[in-house]
């Protein structure tokens, strides 16, 4: 499956029985801020773009949970898409995609970009957010 309109729903079928689904009510909205979909579609993309299987995702997603919850994670469901993006990072470094300085950077970036951004407006991430010493 490599649609870049996949549900969670889509992507859980995939992985049946283990794929980490987030904790609360039916009715709750998926996303309750703007990142956590950002996190979603990057791994959908990432997908899509075959770095990963749903069942490698499945795994890297249920190994960051578990390390979270070994660690004190309270486990009520509020860091589940922070999972998401410490998966993608642990995906993005095993496959040789990037390095942790690189994900620094643009750590950084996106921060100094969002700082610079009025509210609701698009964060968008230019050459002058990596400083001046970084380079894009």
């Amino acid at each position: 499956m490599s649609d870049p309109r996949a549900t969670l729903a889509d992507i859980a079928a995939q992985c049946p029985g283990t794929l980490p689904l987030p904790t609360g009510a039916a009715d709750a909205p998926v996303f309750a801020e703007p990142w956590q979909a950002q996190a979603f579609a990057m791994a959908v993309q990432l997908h899509a773009k075959g770095v990963f299987t749903w069942p490698q995702w499945a795994q890297a997603l249920s190994q960051t949970i578990a390390q979270a919850r070994a660690t004190g994670d309270a486990d009520d469901g509020s860091g589940y898409y922070q999972h998401w993006v410490d998966a993608l990072e642990h995906l993005v470094l095993a496959q040789n995609l990037g390095t942790a300085e690189q994900i620094h950077r643009f750590e950084h970036a996106w921060e100094a970009a969002a700082a610079r951004t009025p509210h609701g407006e698009p964060i968008e991430v230019q050459a002058q957010d990596f400083g001046p010493h970084m380079g894009a």
